[in-house]
């Protein structure tokens, strides 16, 4: 609970933990996460780059009001060398990840459409027969399989880029760029190569639709046309574009998590199977039990002091939240640690929250629904694992955690 002033005197600061990227398996929840949630609501952090440590908020109400608290802000953090997860931080201008009111408003208004309920609709009948042709071929060539390799990297690379208006002779550049930034193990210089080439690409995309604004749908051709109409400059539209593109691919490994749970224990398969008004609410509960990421995302800055759980945060510290241990907060999820299909209420921040909740939220639910959908109605019904569980290869050294591939037999 944040407190709007400080007016009684504040507990003392507690250790700074040293939270390592850890290269976990399966759905494991981050051991370290785990032991902070349990020494505080509100611990301090040093994480494996940059400098000094950071606070790190916890319980799902202090999380909620962090997020939707002005006094913390994105804004300052890229001038700052923060303690972080990723060894590169070259945000650019127009980056809504780091923008606030009113840029941030302004920024997410220029490809607002291009995420709207009715868009991400309109989109589902053609994303349908894009995820039919991948699993006709797949079962066409039969067992094994690769789900990740045949359907879940392909699929959301293929939706993201025909919502951008990528044309399909560039597709597969971009899906390797992004592949290069998310999974840093090809190391920095591959990064910085591939963001680089990344960006100069969008660069020249967005120039040449800002010359000549065509009315597209397709959120280039909405860049360009905000650009041309002096909404936003260049220079933001390349920044706000990158983001939106490696966004995507989250859901590769989100889903790939889901259908790793799904194939290791087979009665939440099967009640998925047998009572399909059951999946909205499964889909919600496993988006709040999966481990979306390694450890935190980014941070913010306290732009004035602040009292948190009789914590003083000073103006200037970098505060991180955790969506993960928020929906693990048991005052708000009873029996966390089980996949309850019949949890109501289910107010999981899977997607975040406040103004920086995921811009294509919409369209990440409409994707996990399909390939769910897919596995359960579309793969043979003996569908199961071609490896034993110990041999499936988990990303290392990733942002983002989930299965590097996932081989199924039938």
């Amino acid at each position: 609970m944040i407190e709007d002033t400080v007016a009684r005197p504040p507990m003392g600061p507690p250790p700074v933990r040293s939270w390592p990227a850890l290269d976990l398996k399966g759905t494991e929840f981050d051991p370290v996460l785990e032991e902070l949630m349990r020494e505080g609501p509100v611990t301090r952090i040093q994480l494996p780059h940059g400098e000094g440590w950071a606070w790190l908020v916890t319980r799902y109400e202090d999380v909620r009001a962090v997020v939707s608290d002005p006094r913390f802000s994105r804004a300052p953090v890229p001038g700052l060398s923060v303690t972080r997860l990723a060894p590169h931080f070259k945000p650019r201008p127009g980056s809504l990840a780091f923008a606030e009111p009113p840029d941030h408003n302004r920024l997410r208004r220029a490809i607002a459409p291009a995420f709207s309920l009715r868009a991400v609709e309109r989109l589902r009948d053609r994303a349908r027969v894009m995820l039919d042709e991948l699993v006709d071929g797949m079962l066409r060539d039969g067992p094994p399989a690769d789900l990740i390799g045949r359907v879940l990297g392909p699929f959301p690379t293929t939706v993201i880029c025909e919502l951008m208006g990528v044309p399909e002779a560039d597709r597969e550049r971009m899906s390797g760029w992004v592949e290069d930034i998310l999974f840093t193990a090809k190391g920095a210089a591959a990064t910085g190569r591939a963001k680089d080439e990344m960006y100069g690409w969008f660069e020249r995309e967005i120039k040449a639709r800002a010359a000549e604004p065509g009315g597209g749908e397709d959120i280039l051709s909405l860049l360009g046309a905000a650009v041309a109409a002096g909404d936003i400059s260049a220079e933001e539209a390349i920044g706000l574009v990158g983001p939106v593109q490696i966004g995507g691919e989250a859901v590769t490994n989100n889903c790939g998590n889901m259908l790793y749970l799904l194939l290791t224990r087979p009665r939440l398969r099967e009640r998925l199977r047998e009572e399909s008004d059951v999946r909205p609410r499964a889909l919600d509960e496993l988006l709040r039990y999966i481990p979306h990421r390694s450890s935190v995302g980014l941070a913010r800055i306290a732009t004035e002091d602040v009292e948190l759980r009789g914590v003083r945060i000073a103006a200037g510290d970098a505060v991180y939240v955790s969506y993960l241990a928020a929906n693990r907060d048991p005052d708000v999820f009873g029996d966390p640690e089980h996949i309850d299909f019949d949890r109501s209420p289910n107010p999981h921040v899977a997607f975040g929250h406040g103004p920086h909740f995921c811009t294509g939220a919409l369209l990440a639910r409409m994707e996990i629904e399909l390939l769910v959908e897919m596995f359960l109605d579309r793969l043979p019904e003996g569908t199961r694992l071609a490896v034993p569980v110990e041999d499936i290869p988990w990303r290392r050294s990733a942002l983002i955690r989930g299965p590097e591939a996932l081989p199924v037999t039938w």
